[in-house]
């Protein structure tokens, strides 16, 4: 997991439900950081530093189109 790349930082995990099941069904090898401590503590997200979405180099292209296509075609804002 060393080698995966941070490109998203989200304060709630239902900020990106959504996203989650795009990633899964794309086969995009991904990991949400911090997820579970935010889960127990919600309201500690800042001082922890949010849920670090990291993707596996090989699939940073196409996780990136997923966000943006996501935020361009549809009233689900990832924020």
């Amino acid at each position: 997991m060393e080698r995966f790349e941070t490109i998203a930082i989200f304060t709630y995990p239902s900020e990106y439900a959504v996203l989650r099941l795009l990633f899964e069904q794309a086969e995009i090898r991904h990991v949400f950081q911090n997820e579970t401590m935010i889960g127990v503590l919600p309201f500690h997200s800042n001082a922890i530093g949010g849920i670090r979405l990291k993707v596996h180099p090989d699939d940073i292209q196409e996780a990136r189109e997923i966000l943006e296509d996501l935020n361009r075609e549809s009233d689900l804002r990832i924020v």
